[in-house]
């Protein structure tokens, strides 16, 4: 085989193993664009690297991409960005192959919202610890030979990681998806009607809202009690001639599934300009998450435009 022929062969051997991954960076940096940068990077370190002497390319490409993460976790602009609180996991439209896998239960969760948001907790070890061995099903021995730790030490961040998790994520399991539609559906129609009562009744008592504010506030925004909560969002939802103007357009409002869970989509054309999500406990709703900063909704964005939408929920927002 001459050199040009190893090339395209080494080159296919990466591009089968991208999907995986692009899923497991976007599990431990929460960014679609920071993973597909992190996979790019392993991509130049593969071509750069005597290719011959890896045995397991998948193993090798797995530890690089790990280890290229956890640098990025580290740097000084992660820490600066997250510890400010300025900061929101970027969301997928259901079926992204980045998302995967998706077999279990743990696969599913460990890249929802609720629990990327939670990731944020752990130390970098532990967060590659947990999704090694929650999402990709990695031993201890493996994930050692990756992370250069032992199997006692990866087995001891793994307990960390599952406490911390488990003590704050929500309660309850998967949610039907029609019931989860259904309570949508009412939140939304609450919301555009102005009916405090009805919000406030399809809220935990517990309620959590966060906004990213569209990108123009340096933290996050905050609300925390149903009360609160369904008063931003009957005054968010009620459409107003200078929310269309700062839209750029009358949206249409879409259901969507997005990492996993409910959500809504605000649509102008093919561009998604708003995305909500939804965590659903007991039958109602737990937590609430607005993005609409025009970085995080890109990859979103793209993969919208590649399907065929259903009837908008509201066609003229």
């Amino acid at each position: 085989m001459d050199d040009t022929a190893t090339d395209r062969f080494d080159t296919s051997r990466f591009e089968a193993s991208r999907n995986r991954l692009a899923s497991l960076a976007y599990r431990l940096l929460g960014s679609a664009a920071d993973a597909e940068d992190t996979v790019q990077d392993a991509f130049l370190h593969w071509q750069a690297t005597d290719r011959q002497r890896i045995k397991v390319p998948e193993a090798w490409l797995t530890k690089v991409v790990t280890n290229l993460c956890l640098d990025r976790l580290r740097s000084a602009h992660a820490r600066r960005e997250r510890t400010v609180g300025a900061w929101l996991p970027e969301p997928l439209l259901d079926g992204d192959p980045m998302l995967g896998p998706a077999d279990t239960f743990e696969q599913r969760e460990s890249v929802s919202l609720a629990v990327l948001t939670l990731m944020e907790r752990l130390s970098p070890l532990e967060r590659a610890v947990y999704v090694l061995r929650e999402a990709f099903s990695h031993s201890h021995a493996e994930i050692a030979e990756i992370l250069d730790i032992t199997e006692s030490a990866s087995q001891q961040h793994l307990h960390r990681a599952r406490r911390r998790i488990t003590a704050a994520r929500p309660r309850g399991g998967e949610v039907d998806p029609a019931s989860a539609r259904r309570i949508v559906e009412e939140f939304l129609a609450a919301a555009s009607s102005g009916r405090t009562e009805r919000l406030v009744a399809l809220l935990t008592d517990d309620a959590t809202a966060i906004s990213d504010g569209a990108g123009l506030t340096k933290t996050l925004l905050r609300y925390d009690t149903a009360q609160r909560i369904a008063a931003i969002a009957r005054a968010g939802f009620k459409p107003t001639p200078a929310k269309r103007r700062l839209a750029g357009g009358t949206p249409a409002i879409h259901y969507a599934i997005v990492n996993g869970a409910p959500a809504i989509l605000f649509v102008i054309g093919d561009q998604v300009i708003g995305a909500v999500t939804f965590d659903i406990t007991d039958g109602k709703i737990a937590t609430v998450r607005g993005i609409a900063a025009p970085t995080r909704l890109t990859r979103l964005t793209e993969a919208w435009r590649q399907r065929e939408p259903d009837t908008p929920l509201i066609t003229q927002w």
